[in-house]
């Protein structure tokens, strides 16, 4: 069974990109089979947790296909016990406190958001990576770099996930030093011990007293020829001594204007991640998730109305939230969806409203088929596929309910709700169908313009 899992490995690393397979995948080796039940073993909760959640179906499929059995996974924590010691100090007396002294060392702290933990963290296609790479950082797991470099524009999660490090960290161990600052802080810091005479205190700071390092808005050392050079040598001496560093950018440090090319090497050297504006379904889970914490109570059809508008970055919904609570607080109104729509309407600019019979008109074109197909009852799979993918770009890319959308193409309204899940679940392992999806989304997505 051992062999039948290595080959499995093997199957996935072709089906999944580098970075989740050497991530997740990797590390899991088989323990066990009794009866109808595999079990592998991955390096810590975390991972048990995630590979559960996101690979589980895929692990199990390929496990039936290969034994041509129904075979159910689970996970197992491999627990690494550290050997004990034998006590040079009998526990029947209590040790002496010496004068003047602690008997525990404060631990050290930081003021991180307690609201921006990896818990709290919505997870999607556009962050994915970066949360799972900053996850395994934070905690010890399968990492081969010891440096992380986020980028992404403001109010996609760069900081939540810096915070988030920061967090992890100090729960696992209270006594680690992190340091988080932003590029502009750091320089002025540097500026005010020059002027102080403290610059080695300083330099001391951040390269021997420090743990972690969490440095945000690299791009804000533009031009600052002084400051990149000391944040230079301070980065050498944290990476010599194996810490652990993570930046955040809004641009890539060869995009940065005036960044040196030393500066610019020793910020890629480890693992560049990237996170892109929220897709719909992650603007929807953000939506929904946000929308409880704030006590809101908002139906299905206005969740989908505001993830279809609201595309700018996690800001953007939660001001929406807050105006819509606001407004229903103050004036005694029920939320329903002309007040969201008042809502949008102040945050969002107007655009051109893609129909469905464009998107209809598109489909039938590329998939060479005639636009009474997709509203016939053939079930064939010629006819149910471009179906299939027409329910799922009206779901994201207009503002049509279910129910409109489901009478467009003679169908129930449970019907075209499982037919976007299928399409948006097959895409994860299905590279063709994602590559049509994301063409034909581009197309719809120039119609607006």
């Amino acid at each position: 069974m051992n062999s039948i899992w290595e080959d499995i490995k093997a199957q996935i690393k072709d089906e999944i990109p580098k970075n989740s397979f050497s991530l997740w995948i990797n590390p899991i080796s088989f323990l066990e089979k009794n009866d109808s039940t595999v079990l592998l073993s991955c390096p810590n909760k975390f991972s048990k947790d995630w590979l559960t959640e996101n690979f589980s179906p895929l692990i199990k499929r390929k496990f039936q296909d290969r034994t041509s059995s129904r075979l159910d996974i689970l996970f197992s924590v491999n627990q690494r016990r550290e050997p004990r010691h034998p006590s040079t100090v009998s526990p029947t007396i209590e040790q002496m406190v010496l004068p003047n002294m602690a008997a525990k060392p404060k631990p050290f702290t930081m003021g991180f958001n307690q609201n921006y933990t990896f818990d709290r963290f919505i997870v999607g296609r556009s962050n994915e990576f970066a949360f799972s790479a900053s996850n395994a950082l934070a905690n010890d797991f399968a990492c081969s770099y010891q440096a992380l470099l986020m980028l992404a524009n403001t109010g996609l999660g760069k900081t939540h996930l810096s915070h988030a490090v920061g967090h992890a960290v100090l729960n696992q161990n209270p006594r680690s030093r992190v340091f988080y600052t932003t590029a502009e802080d750091f320089t002025n810091e540097m500026i005010l011990a020059l002027r102080n005479n403290r610059i080695e205190d300083f330099k001391n700071k951040y390269r021997k007293r420090c743990d972690v390092l969490l440095l945000e808005e690299v791009h804000f050392l533009s031009g600052k020829k002084k400051t990149q050079d000391e944040l230079g040598y301070t980065l050498d001496a944290l990476a010599n001594d194996n810490k652990k560093i993570i930046f955040t950018s809004s641009l890539p440090p060869k995009d940065i204007p005036n960044m040196s090319k030393q500066l610019t090497s020793r910020l890629t050297s480890g693992l560049v991640t990237t996170i892109d504006d929220p897709d719909y379904e992650t603007r929807t889970k953000i939506l929904t998730k946000k929308a409880s914490e704030y006590g809101l109570k908002l139906s299905g059809q206005i969740i989908h109305f505001l993830a279809t508008r609201l595309k700018k970055d996690i800001r953007q919904m939660e001001s929406a939230l807050t105006c819509l609570k606001a407004k229903s607080d103050l004036l005694r109104i029920k939320i329903d969806m002309d007040l969201a729509r008042e809502v949008a309407t102040c945050l969002v600019s107007e655009e051109k409203t893609i129909q469905m019979n464009d998107i209809k008109d598109l489909v039938c074109k590329y998939y060479k088929i005639e636009p009474d197909t997709l509203h016939s009852k053939s079930r064939k799979k010629e006819h149910g596929y471009p179906r299939n993918i027409f329910v799922y770009l009206c779901r994201h890319h207009t503002p049509q309910t279910l129910e409109a959308i489901a009478k467009t193409v003679n169908r129930t309204h449970s019907t075209v709700l499982y037919a976007a899940e299928l399409v948006e679940h097959k895409m994860k392992s299905d590279p063709k169908l994602r590559r049509q999806v994301q063409f034909l989304s581009q197309k719809v997505e120039e119609m607006r313009h």
